[in-house]
């Protein structure tokens, strides 16, 4: 569980990474998760998107690169999302089949 909490935080980051972001929006990306909380599932949800916008239009990248990378922060999100996801039915199992 700790390392699905701890990839949850850097595949955003590793998505924004991998389409192009810079680290402006590698951080950018980052702290939007951690405001996206404040705003509910809604900013949970469009935080890192939001953020790694933000941090490449203030990198000064174009508006198609800035949505590149936050397209990538996104799918990263997607991602992490998924993994912990497939974790919860894992345990969902196990302990089911203890049960029994």
């Amino acid at each position: 569980m700790i390392v699905l909490l701890v990839l949850d935080y850097v595949t955003p980051a590793y998505g924004t990474k991998k389409w192009g972001g810079s680290k402006f929006g590698i951080w950018g990306s980052t702290i939007g998760i951690f405001v996206g909380i404040w705003f509910g599932p809604v900013g949970i949800f469009l935080g890192p998107l939001v953020g790694a916008f933000i941090g490449e239009i203030i990198a000064n990248k174009s508006m198609h690169q800035a949505w590149r990378a936050a397209l990538g922060s996104f799918i990263g999100f997607l991602v992490g999302t998924l993994l912990k996801l497939i974790a919860c039915f894992i345990m969902t199992y196990y302990f089911i089949v203890s049960l029994f």
